[in-house]
C-alpha cells in the first residue's frame, strides 16, 4: 500500500495504483476524456493533467503511478492552466453544432467546456470536416466532432476482441477508421456510442427521436439471454425510445450486447397485436376481452368434456416471466393435466427422469474471467452469449485455456489451445475420448454407468490435449452450450460432461438459452410436479408430456399429441426443434389459444389470440443463469387492449373456477414460489443420477444438418428489431458446406440448390466454409426462409438445380 495526498486529503492505495484511480478513492474528480475503468491507459487526451510536487510540469493523473509521500494538486493554478489549454486545443477544430448534435445534454465536453473552456476561440484559420463513415445499420457518425480519446478503437482490440475501428493520419489530420470497405459488425458494437465522450458515434436508431432532457429513465432485466443484464429504459411519451446499460459487475458489467440494447424496436413493431381475436367460422374477428376469454374458457371446457383434461397440452417460453410460466403451470395442473413444458427447442428428454436440480451455469458470471481452463461444449458462444463470451475472452488474455467440441469451427476473436471440429454425431464421441482421458491420467475409474460405452473409444490426440489443460488448469469449467441442449443426444453429452467435471474437479454448468431457463425449472413449467426444491424431486406417476412429445417428435405423421394447446409467448413456427413439424401439430389440433405479444402466423393454428405485454409491460422476475433473481416493473402502459399474461392466466383460471389465483400483484406470485432476494443458486444442481448411455454407435444418417439458432432470431421481440435485421448477421439464411462435401456432390459455391428435409424443401444458396465436418451442411434455423424444414440435427439432402 502506497501514502499518498491529493488536494490536501490522504488517501492509502495500493501500489501500481495511479493518481486518477486515488482520486476516485477519496471523491475527487479529474476530467478526463480518454480514460475508462475497463480500458486500456491511453493519455492521449492529456484533460487529466494535474499538478504533482517537484514534477517540472504537470502530468497526467491517468498514466501516473502513485509514489509513498507523492503529493497532487488537481485544482491548482498550474493545473487548471494546462487542463484550459488542452480545452482549447480540443475545441479548436470542433464544430459549434450542439444544438443539432445528438449527444447535447449528455455530452462530456460540453460539460467540460463549461468549467474549462473561454467564452471565445483565438483560432482565426478554417476548421477541419472530416467526412461521415457508413459503420453500419446500428451506429451514426459525424466524425468531425471526433476528438480522438481512441475509447472505441480499444473497446474493440480489448473487450469486442476485434479490431474493427482504427487511427490513420496523423496530428489535426487524425482519422478513425473502418479497414477499406467494412462495416462495424460486432455484437457489441453499440458500446462504442456509451464510450464515446462526444457526438461523433451515436445510435442510428435513436438519433433525432428525442432530447435526453425528455426521457424518464427506468430500471429494467432484458429478457434476451440468460444472462439478464441490467438495463436503463428511457421512454418518452409513454414509448420506449432507447434502451442503454445499467452498470453491475457481477452480471453485465457496463456493457450491453447489442441484442439487448437495440431489440426495443421491436416492441413497437407493427406486428403487434393489441386487441384480442377469435375464429368463428374460418374467420377472423376482433373482440372484447369477456367475450374472448369466455369463448377460452368454453373451448377447454369442451376438450376435457369429451377427451379428459390429458388432453390439453401448455407450452411456454422460457423467455416469459417467473410468475407467468409458474401460472401457466398451475393451471394447467388444476384443470387435472401436467402437460405443460418451456423446452421447446430441446429434443432429447431421457434425462428427465433422474435429474435432480436445476440445470444452470454451476458458478458465478463473475467467476468466469477467472477460470484457468475452459472447455465448451456446443456452443456458437459469440452470437448464443456475447457477454459472457466476452470475458472467457477476458480469462484466456490472463493465461486461461480455452478448448472446444463443436460442429462449428467459428472465429471466437481468442487463442483457442484445443479445438475439436465435429459432426454433430460424433461429439458425443469426442466428450467420451475426453473422459476417458482425464481417467487415464488420474488414474481413477470411469463411473460404471459410463465405463463400458468409454471403454470402446480411442483416445485422440486432441482429447487428450483437453483433459491435459482441464486437469492442470485450475480452477477449470465444463459448459453445455445451446447446441449441446438442443442436441438429440443432450442427456448423454450432460452426463459424459458431468463425469468429467467429477474426475477432474472442474465446475460444470449450462450456458443458459433465455432469460428465464433456470427460473422456468423454479416455477415448474415442466411435465412433472416440480418446485424450488428440484433436488429431492420426486418422479410419480403424475408425468405428462414433455414439450417434445406434445409437438409430435414421437409422431411420424404429425398427428396431434393433444387436443388443445395453451401457447405463451411462442411462436412455434421458428422456436422449436423440428417448426415444420410442430406447425402441422397445431394445425391438427382441436382447439388452440396462444397468448401472445404479436401477430405472426398465429392465425394459420389458432383458434383464440389473447394479446399479452412483452417484459417492459409487466412486471416479474427472471433468475438468470448464475441462478440470481431480478425483479423488475413496467416501464410503460400496456398497449391498447394488452394485458400482462400472468393477469390474464388469473381469469381464465378463476373464470374455470380453480382454487387459489386469488392474486392482485406478480409480487403476490413471486413470494408464492420463492422467497430469497437476489440468489437462487443455493438450491441449483446440475446432477442426473444413475443415468446410463445405452448407445454411442454412430448410425449413418447421410449428411448432418447444423440448424443453430442466429443471434438475432432468438425470440419475437428481436425478430421485429428493424435495426438489428439490416445486420450480416440477419442476413438471408446460407447453406454452407464443406469444400470436401461440396465437390462430392457436385456443387460450386454461390450456386442455388435445393435442400431438402423429410418431405419438404426449400432452394437456398449454398458457400463453402472449410471450418466445417465434411458430412454437415450448417443451415439456420428459427428464420421464415427455413421454417418448414425438419429438426436442427436432422438428416439433410442437397440437390442440384
Amino acid at each position: 500500500m502506497v501514502n499518498i495526498e491529493i488536494d490536501g486529503k490522504q488517501v492509502t492505495v495500493e501500489k501500481g495504483s495511479t493518481v486518477m484511480d486515488a482520486a476516485k478513492q477519496i471523491g475527487i474528480y479529474i476530467p478526463h476524456f480518454c480514460y475508462h475503468k475497463k480500458l486500456s491507459i491511453a493519455a492521449n487526451c492529456r484533460m487529466c493533467l494535474v499538478e504533482v510536487e517537484k514534477a517540472p510540469k504537470p502530468l497526467p493523473a491517468c498514466a501516473t503511478p502513485v509514489m509513498e509521500g507523492m503529493k497532487v494538486a488537481t485544482h491548482s493554478q498550474q493545473a487548471v492552466t494546462a487542463q484550459k489549454g488542452v480545452m482549447e486545443f480540443l475545441l479548436i477544430n470542433h464544430p459549434l453544432d450542439c444544438p443539432i448534435c445528438d449527444q447535447g445534454g449528455e455530452c462530456q465536453l460540453q460539460d467540460l467546456a463549461v468549467g474549462y473552456g473561454s467564452s471565445g476561440s483565438r483560432y482565426q484559420e478554417p476548421k477541419r470536416a472530416i467526412t461521415n463513415k457508413n459503420l453500419g445499420p446500428l451506429i451514426s457518425t459525424d466524425m468531425t466532432r471526433c476528438i480522438h480519446c481512441t475509447r472505441c478503437v480499444r473497446f474493440g482490440q480489448e473487450i469486442a476482441g476485434i479490431m474493427e475501428l482504427g487511427m490513420a493520419g496523423r496530428g489535426e489530420h487524425s482519422e478513425i477508421l473502418t479497414f477499406v470497405g467494412k462495416t462495424v459488425d460486432s455484437e457489441l458494437s453499440g458500446n462504442v456510442i456509451d464510450l464515446c465522450p462526444v457526438g461523433a458515434l451515436v445510435s442510428k436508431p435513436f438519433r433525432y427521436s428525442a432530447r435526453t432532457w425528455e426521457l424518464s429513465r427506468r430500471k429494467s432485466i432484458s429478457p434476451h439471454c440468460g444472462l439478464g443484464s441490467n438495463l436503463v429504459v428511457q421512454v418518452k411519451k409513454n414509448r420506449v425510445m432507447r434502451v442503454l446499460p445499467r452498470e453491475n459487475d457481477a452480471i453485465n458489467e457496463c456493457w450491453l450486447s447489442d441484442k439487448d440494447r437495440f431489440s426495443y424496436e421491436g416492441l413497437n413493431s407493427e406486428d403487434r397485436i393489441t386487441v384480442p381475436m377469435i375464429k368463428k367460422s374460418g374467420q377472423w374477428q376482433s373482440c372484447d376481452w369477456q367475450e374472448a376469454l369466455n369463448f377460452a374458457v368454453e373451448g377447454i371446457n369442451n376438450v376435457i368434456t369429451k377427451q379428459g383434461a390429458q388432453s390439453l397440452g401448455a407450452l411456454g417460453s422460457p423467455h416469459s416471466t417467473l410468475e407467468e410460466l409458474y401460472l401457466l403451470q398451475k393451471l394447467m395442473r388444476g384443470l387435472g393435466s401436467h402437460n405443460v413444458d418451456h423446452r421447446v427447442r430441446q429434443s432429447d428428454f431421457r434425462a428427465d427422469a433422474v435429474l435432480r436440480g436445476t440445470p444452470w451455469l454451476g458458478m458465478k458470471i463473475a467467476e468466469i474471467s477467472q477460470l484457468k481452463a475452459i472447455l465448451i461444449i456446443g456452443s456458437t458462444l459469440r452470437k448464443d452469449h456475447p457477454l459472457l463470451a466476452q470475458r472467457v475472452r477476458q480469462a484466456v488474455k490472463q493465461g486461461a485455456e480455452l478448448n472446444l467440441i463443436n460442429p462449428i469451427g467459428d472465429e471466437l476473436l481468442t487463442r483457442v489451445s484445443h479445438n475439436a471440429v465435429v459432426a454433430p454425431s460424433a461429439m458425443l464421441d469426442m466428450a467420451l475420448q475426453v473422459l476417458k482421458a482425464t481417467a487415464d491420467i488420474k488414474g481413477v475409474s470411469i463411473p460404471g454407468h459410463i465405463k463400458s460405452v468409454a471403454s470402446k473409444v480411442e483416445i485422440s490426440e486432441v482429447a487428450r490435449g483437453i483433459a491435459n489443460s482441464i486437469i492442470n488448469q485450475s480452477p477449470a469449467a465444463i459448459f453445455l452450450g445451446n447446441i449441446a441442449q438442443h442436441h438429440p443426444h443432450y442427456a448423454d453429452l450432460h452426463c459424459v460432461a458431468q463425469a468429467i467435471s467429477k474426475i477432474t474437479d472442474a465446475h460444470f454448468g449450462l450456458l443458459g438459452e433465455s432469460a428465464n431457463s433456470v427460473g422456468a425449472y423454479s416455477a415448474g413449467a415442466l411435465p412433472w410436479n416440480a418446485g424450488v426444491n428440484m433436488v429431492n424431486k420426486t418422479i410419480s406417476d403424475k408425468v405428462g408430456l414433455n414439450a417434445g412429445q406434445m409437438l409430435g417428435l414421437c409422431t411420424t405423421n404429425g398427428d396431434a399429441a393433444c387436443s388443445a394447446y395453451i401457447l405463451l409467448n411462442l411462436e412455434p413456427e421458428l422456436d422449436c426443434y423440428d417448426t415444420g413439424r410442430a406447425v402441422q401439430v397445431l394445425k391438427n389440433a382441436g382447439f388452440v389459444i396462444s397468448l401472445s405479444s404479436y401477430k405472426g402466423n398465429i392465425a394459420e393454428y389458432a383458434d383464440i389470440i389473447l394479446p399479452v405485454a412483452p417484459f417492459t409491460e409487466t412486471s416479474g422476475t427472471f433468475i438468470n443463469t448464475e441462478g440470481r433473481i431480478q425483479s423488475f416493473n413496467g416501464v410503460v402502459p400496456s398497449a391498447g387492449e394488452t394485458r400482462p399474461a400472468w393477469k390474464v392466466l388469473r381469469v381464465l383460471a378463476n373464470l374455470m373456477q380453480l382454487n387459489g389465483f386469488e392474486y392482485d400483484s406478480s409480487e403476490q406470485i413471486r413470494a408464492e414460489i420463492i422467497s430469497a432476494d437476489t440468489e437462487f443458486a443455493s438450491g441449483l444442481n446440475n446432477v442426473l443420477e444413475t443415468y446410463s448411455i445405452s448407445d454411442t454407435s454412430q448410425k449413418n444418417i447421410g449428411i448432418e444438418r447444423i440448424g443453430e439458432v442466429t443471434i438475432y432470431q432468438a425470440d419475437p421481440i428481436v425478430r421485429r428489431a428493424g435495426s438489428l435485421q439490416k445486420t450480416h448477421d440477419s442476413a438471408l439464411p446460407i447453406a454452407f458446406a464443406s469444400p470436401i462435401l461440396l465437390n462430392k456432390s457436385g456443387i460450386k459455391t454461390g450456386e442455388t440448390v435445393k435442400v431438402k428435409q423429410q418431405s419438404k424443401e426449400i432452394q437456398v444458396e449454398i458457400s463453402s466454409d472449410a471450418n466445417l465436418p465434411d458430412n454437415c451442411v450448417r443451415l439456420a434455423c428459427a428464420h421464415t426462409q427455413t421454417s418448414e424444414l425438419g429438426g436442427m440435427f436432422d438428416e439433410i439432402r442437397l440437390e442440384k438445380l
